[in-house]
């Protein structure tokens, strides 16, 4: 039998990243139903700030900081307190991780250079 903790981390998609402070990272793309609670947690008027609702999913995908599980907030407050928690160097961590980087191939697509043709 496995410690509840070991559940709550296990997943596929959860990466471990490393912030400037130091603290290990464990970031989890949102689910549906994490995207759905988050929306319920902040509320309808919350819900439609996009910046807001933004730095909220990128912290709300964190589900553990140095190992130890964090649970997803519930509500306006403890949003809050989570990003207050991470602060820039936490957030930037996980919106890298988040953030799908294009590759060598997309740039030369994306900039209208053919892999063969040289610079």
């Amino acid at each position: 039998m496995s410690a509840p903790s070991a559940t709550v981390l296990q997943g596929s998609e959860a990466i471990d990243t490393v912030d400037e402070m130091g603290r290990v990272l464990t970031v989890r793309p949102p689910h549906a139903l994490d995207q759905l609670r988050l929306f319920k947690a902040v509320g309808p008027v919350l819900a439609q700030n996009q910046p807001y609702l933004g730095m909220a999913m990128v912290a709300c995908a964190i589900i553990a900081i140095d190992h130890v599980p964090v649970p997803m907030p519930g509500n306006e407050h403890q949003i809050e307190s989570l990003i207050l928690r991470l602060g820039d160097a936490g957030l930037q961590a996980a919106s890298a991780v988040l953030e799908p980087r294009p590759s060598d191939d997309e740039v030369r697509d994306q900039a209208g250079n053919s892999a063969g043709t040289p610079i």
